[in-house]
């Protein structure tokens, strides 16, 4: 099965240099067997099941690994991270031996030095020949492996059984029939928003761009113009208000799909805990985000979070066998199953599909084709200055056209790389 098609898969080394921080990173490290192996997680708004996955890997570990303690800390996915991960990269003293990092970060994280290259270690590690090639860009930036992609997130349609049904419509299988659908169910039953969009999703807009044919580093081209449009049509008072959608992130649209306040959204494999603990609850089904054509997939976006090891650590061999233990087949599986986090290795995901049928709408996805944001530092600026949700809320509050918008974000994407 093809795993994904991944945009801009390195990063130039003038980029790596023009971007490299002014302290140059410490590369004293070591290979000591013994003493404590510190390890740095993200945080989760419920962090107990993940907590509970990751106590479990590091009794294993430590029954195997003889003087030797293994010390988690959870940190913030807030931008601050950013200053933290550059702070560590510099200071062994106050830097982690194994570090979970979200893949669109990578390019950030290899210009400032701070991670090893495990090429050869999940080269030589029986599990590493599960993970795909194309996969493996997420954690590659010039020829060298920053990581061990851990688990991916992939977005798809989930829609309301019961409204579908009494309204007597079908699954969306093109995007003309999904906002079809979602303007007779916002006119048949005006406390519902047909699909729940926001201006400030991003990566919910990025699929309707990219099944255009547009990308983000050419905003203003007539392809992604289309896509643009396609999205921002439904940031509407006949779907999605633009008073009360502009300014709807990802987050909150599940939040308007889980507590029965829309009949569709575009959530991901990990809303699923967060919908069935709420009014949906039971009644609802997931089917692949449609494109343009009739039954095609508008390709998704495909992040997730890697599992690295700094440069600068003292326990080098010991950081490489935990990230191989807890990035391993048994703990990606325990990790679905606490978390709902999709398996980066393949056997794990052919064998939770077989066994749960809501995995096969995203692994459907998967196959036809997912995309990535450009691997390169420049994406940090575009996302931090909110380049895409700035143009999407424009367009949807009628303070831009689509063309006057989607210049304006292209121009500060072109500057963001530096290009004049």
């Amino acid at each position: 099965m093809k795993i994904l098609n991944w945009a801009a898969a390195g990063v130039a080394l003038l980029a790596l240099a023009a971007c490299a921080p002014s302290t140059a990173p410490s590369a004293s490290g070591g290979d000591d067997k013994s003493g404590t192996l510190r390890v740095w997680l993200f945080d989760e708004p419920n962090r107990a099941p993940k907590e509970k996955v990751v106590g479990e890997a590091i009794k294993e570990f430590t029954a195997a690994n003889a003087d030797v303690k293994v010390e988690v800390t959870y940190i913030p996915t807030t931008p601050a991270r950013h200053e933290k991960f550059k702070g560590a990269f510099n200071d062994p003293a106050s830097a982690p031996d194994v570090a979970e990092y979200g893949n669109t970060d990578l390019a950030e994280y290899a210009a400032a030095g701070g991670f090893a290259d495990l090429g050869a270690d999940l080269q030589s590690w029986p599990e590493g020949k599960d993970v795909g090639a194309d996969l493996l860009k997420s954690a590659t930036v010039d020829g060298k492996v920053y990581g061990l992609p851990w688990y991916i997130g992939i977005r798809a349609l989930y829609y309301r059984t019961d409204v579908f049904s009494e309204l007597g419509l079908k699954p969306p299988t093109t995007i003309e029939s999904l906002t079809s659908a979602a303007r007779e169910i916002r006119k048949k039953k005006p406390e519902l928003y047909g699909l729940a969009v926001g201006g400030e999703y991003t990566f919910g807009a990025l699929p309707f761009v990219w099944d255009a044919g547009g990308d983000i580093e050419n905003l203003d081209s007539p392809e992604s113009r289309k896509g643009v449009q396609a999205y921002t049509d439904l940031l509407s008072d006949d779907n999605c208000p633009p008073q009360a959608c502009a300014s709807l992130t990802g987050g909150k649209t599940v939040e308007l799909f889980a507590s029965g306040k829309a009949a569709m959204g575009i959530l991901g494999n990990f809303s699923r805990a967060a919908v069935d603990a709420g009014a949906a609850a039971g009644k609802y089904a997931v089917v692949p985000l449609p494109g343009a054509k009739e039954g095609s997939i508008a390709p998704a976006f495909s992040g997730g979070n890697n599992l690295g090891v700094m440069k600068n650590s003292k326990h080098r061999s010991l950081a490489v066998k935990f990230l191989q233990l807890l990035g391993g087949k048994a703990y990606q599986t325990k990790m679905y199953e606490a978390m709902g986090n999709l398996p980066t290795l393949t056997s794990a995901r052919d064998e939770l599909a077989a066994k749960d049928s809501f995995l096969k709408p995203f692994l459907d996805t998967v196959a036809a084709g997912t995309r990535f944001v450009p691997i390169d530092p420049a994406w940090v600026k575009i996302d931090n200055q909110k380049v895409i949700p700035t143009m999407l809320q424009k367009i949807a509050t009628k303070q831009a056209t689509v063309e006057q918008a989607t210049d304006e974000a292209a121009a500060a994407v072109k500057a963001a790389f530096g290009r004049s």
